[in-house]
């Protein structure tokens, strides 16, 4: 089963993460997110997380110059694009790079699905979020505390590897996994006890229920 913990901005949450036994860290470098950390402290965080578990940079809509400066100054095992991204664009940064690609997609309907296949040959991974309320102009992409009807993933013949985020939390983890099949889940605002802040209970419960329900299954 892999676990990612995301969002995470001290050495500490770091180190949480990687004792309860997540797979992947991400790092937030979006100034908008309350879970934002500049590129100086990325590097930092990233020099401090244990062999074994993969970094994941978090970058939205960022122009080919601000990707090159992140990827450089922080070295990430996958970078993961949450904005508006085309599978060209991000298609062009995995080849550059060589590193893994993620791409997260906010899920409203069974048509997100549909279109998740252009991406089929131009990333490593698909994420599939929840989308941002369509009633909040200034919603963050991701990271909203909220989650999706997990039902439209039933059935749906994936052709990109996969994880399932969305307000993800201890309580409802092994529920979507059972329900989904998930083999990847990324969890953030829901292992907090306030916007940007990991509490590390919620990131031990949250790894601890998830390895348990992968191997009942």
């Amino acid at each position: 089963m892999l676990i990612k913990i995301c969002g995470l901005s001290t050495p500490e949450t770091i180190a949480a993460a990687a004792d309860a036994g997540a797979s992947h860290v991400g790092l937030v470098h979006f100034a908008k997110s309350p879970r934002h950390v500049s590129l100086e402290t990325a590097a930092k965080l990233r020099s401090g997380v244990p062999d074994g578990v993969k970094v994941v940079l978090l970058l939205v809509d960022a122009s080919a110059e601000e990707t090159a400066r992140a990827v450089d100054a922080v070295r990430p095992d996958v970078i993961q694009f949450h904005g508006r991204e085309t599978p060209d664009w991000v298609g062009e940064v995995r080849s550059a790079t060589g590193l893994e690609v993620w791409k997260a997609l906010g899920v409203r309907d069974a048509g997100t699905l549909e279109r998740s296949a252009q991406y089929a040959g131009k990333i490593d991974r698909l994420l599939f979020d929840a989308p941002p309320p369509l009633s909040r102009e200034a919603a963050l992409p991701g990271g909203n505390g909220v989650g999706f009807d997990w039902n439209l993933l039933k059935g749906h013949d994936h052709t990109v590897e996969w994880g399932l985020a969305g307000g993800l939390n201890p309580d409802n983890v092994a529920e979507a996994i059972g329900a989904t099949g998930a083999p990847l889940v990324d969890a953030s605002s829901g292992l907090e006890s306030a916007p940007g802040v990991k509490d590390v209970d919620k990131i031990a419960a949250f790894c601890k229920a998830a390895r348990e329900v992968s191997k009942a299954l």
